[in-house]
């Protein structure tokens, strides 16, 4: 793949190049290539290569890091909350003493962050890899890691959220709705790391003092991301009437989103307010005339 060069002759890639190396192994929209393309952009660790996958399910299943493990000799920390994805967990890699598997529920304070747990293993500060994937919270967990810095994040995003809308759902690990590319790409900046690439629901972040390898000219969540066949729309006519574009189903129910039921103004409200006043003024207009003649 040849680079291309900028008005300075300084050589550079397509925002979204990484997504071309797509790899599927047990990862659920081809992260495993891009994993591995990653680190060889960046190189090998020097403290052994170590990953964390935090909603782990049951270990190989949309597993983001099972590659890694099992053909790559990587170590890991793998949690899962849910108790019977858990014993599978432990089934996936009982005969595997680089994986250290956990169950614990995660919160943001208190013995059971991300930082509380990891202490309890191993795996140096500067691990390799982080994968968060829970479904919702997961702005929240990598906002509230303060003692380890991993080289690499992956983090899942609301994929339905336009590129440009910024959305943190709110910090409540009752709540699953996730949060926006865009809010974490400012997260991403605030802790020192560089957006880099992004596939259907994960984003991927390197520390900004490697981000000058990936030779991305502008890496900007909406030309990051050309994947938008998720989001859903909304815009509104003159007349008042709410138009659903691109995505019109509920995307984790399978249930269309149904345009009828979404207006807020009655049919017979729908009037172009311009419209209404040239009209007024025009009868108006005539009304004087005549009574005038």
């Amino acid at each position: 793949m040849a680079d291309r060069q900028d008005e300075n002759g300084l050589s550079f890639q397509e925002a979204d190049y990484l997504s071309r190396y797509r790899k599927q192994v047990t990862s659920q929209f081809g992260e495993d290539g891009v994993i591995e393309k990653i680190f060889e952009i960046i190189g090998n660790s020097v403290s052994g290569k170590w990953c964390v996958e935090f909603g782990a399910g049951d270990g190989k299943t949309f597993s983001n890091i099972w590659n890694l493990i099992v053909n790559k000799g990587w170590s890991a920390v793998a949690i899962e909350a849910n108790k019977k994805l858990y014993k599978r967990l432990i089934r996936t890699y009982r005969d595997n003493n680089k994986v250290i598997c956990i169950n614990k529920i995660m919160n943001f304070a208190g013995d059971n962050t991300l930082d509380g747990v990891l202490s309890e293993t191993p795996i140096p500060k500067d691990f390799d890899l982080l994968c968060v994937d829970v479904d919702g919270n997961d702005y929240h967990i990598w906002n509230s890691l303060k003692r380890y810095t991993p080289k690499v994040v992956m983090i899942e995003f609301n994929p339905t959220i336009p590129a440009d809308v910024e959305f943190v759902q709110p910090r409540d690990m009752k709540i699953s709705q996730g949060s926006s590319l865009l809010s974490l790409t400012k997260l991403g900046l605030e802790k020192g790391y560089e957006l880099v690439a992004a596939l259907d629901v994960n984003a991927f972040f390197v520390k900004q003092k490697d981000y000058t390898l990936f030779k991305i000219k502008d890496n900007s969540p909406a030309l990051v991301r050309k994947i938008n066949k998720y989001e859903t729309r909304l815009f509104q006519l003159y007349d008042g009437t709410l138009v659903l574009a691109g995505n019109k189903t509920f995307l984790w129910r399978g249930e269309e989103i149904n345009q009828d039921k979404i207006q807020v103004l009655p049919k017979s409200s729908r009037r172009y307010p311009a419209r209404i006043s040239f009209l007024r003024k025009t009868f108006n207009y005539l009304a004087s005339k005549k009574k005038n003649a």
